[in-house]
């Protein structure tokens, strides 16, 4: 389900069959490596409405938590602490987190969440098959990612 009011309105009737957040982490920044910034952002936001859509029904897409690039990781992780918080307290079980920036994976063990790092991989100069093609591989590692996540919280 999507951060919109009709899937919303849908989410609250439902409620208890929804509890799973995908938080899709995207970094700004206008003064150093743009490209590669935008690109990150873009990966994860085209992997993140993909999981959505396959897993409609049984998780909750948010929108992107932002973060300027030059934001140190504390206050970086501190912004997400506060999102995970919420959503924990919404009644969401599980939380995954999915980001293109490997600065995360040095602070994974701070946040609650499950989170997947993926390497952003560039689309612009892709074919239109060969593109959706790449998506829907990385998707299917995104899905096995979110089942095992499923799967060890069921066995703890």
């Amino acid at each position: 389900m999507k951060w919109t009011e009709t899937d919303i309105a849908v989410y609250e009737k439902e409620r208890e069959y929804v509890d799973t957040a995908i938080v899709p982490l995207v970094p700004i920044s206008l003064t150093s490596n743009i490209k590669t910034i935008v690109s990150m952002g873009e990966y994860i936001t085209i992997i993140s409405g993909e999981l959505e859509r396959q897993l409609k029904g049984r998780l909750l897409l948010i929108p992107a938590v932002t973060y300027l690039q030059t934001e140190s990781m504390d206050e970086r992780v501190d912004r997400l602490k506060q999102v995970e918080a919420e959503l924990f307290k919404g009644g969401m079980k599980h939380i995954i987190t999915l980001t293109a920036d490997i600065d995360w994976k040095q602070s994974e063990g701070q946040v609650e969440s499950a989170l997947l790092w993926m390497p952003a991989i560039p689309l612009e100069h892709m074919e239109g098959q060969y593109k959706m093609e790449t998506i829907s591989a990385q998707v299917k590692q995104v899905l096995q990612f979110v089942t095992n996540t499923w799967q060890s919280n069921i066995n703890s």
